[in-house]
């Protein structure tokens, strides 16, 4: 491992979010492609090394995280700092707004059918969502958009990551049926 590759790799292990390629090379200014060719090499080698952790590509950038078979064991040292659970109407609010966005409060209610009130309180306070600006209507309601915290939570490098609104209904619809 030469020296480059160190420097990414504490980058990517000090960082408490995902670093773009694009900030990396800022940092080290190196151009965005040597940045990827070092990135890349580095996971090469944690796979080799059969590392406890692997770089994920998460939410536009890159971050050093723990394989599955050995999470178990941070989650005891962190005493089960576990992911509050979220609701039925907190998914499928979220659902609606990753779909939608962005989008009212009022055009949410209209597809869930519901009020929705208190969940994009709550869903704000956990910041998976975030108040884009004002829609230009009558009353200039706030319109909400996804974070990156919701990326990162359900494991998306962007939003194209999402499943096609097609593919999701006839899961459902399969769902029903059994």
């Amino acid at each position: 491992m030469n020296k480059w590759h160190k420097i990414i790799e504490i980058l990517l292990f000090v960082a408490n979010k995902p670093l773009s390629v694009k900030k990396l090379a800022e940092i080290t200014e190196k151009s965005t492609e040597e940045i990827k060719q070092l990135i890349e090499r580095l996971q090469d080698e944690y796979r080799l090394d059969n590392r406890p952790f692997f770089i994920q590509e998460v939410s536009g950038g890159f971050s050093i995280a723990t394989k599955p078979e050995y999470s178990q064991w941070v989650k005891k040292l962190f005493h089960s700092e576990r992911k509050h659970a979220l609701s039925k109407a907190s998914i499928e609010t979220l659902a609606i707004i990753a779909y939608n966005q962005p989008i009212t409060r009022l055009e949410i209610e209209k597809i869930r059918g519901v009020d929705c009130s208190t969940v994009l309180l709550n869903l704000l306070k956990n910041s998976l969502i975030k108040i884009k600006g004002r829609k230009k209507a009558p009353g200039n309601p706030f319109q909400y958009r996804v974070t990156e915290k919701f990326l990162l939570r359900f494991g998306l490098r962007d939003m194209t990551d999402l499943p096609p609104l097609e593919e999701l209904e006839i899961q459902n619809e399969k769902n029903e049926i059994t």
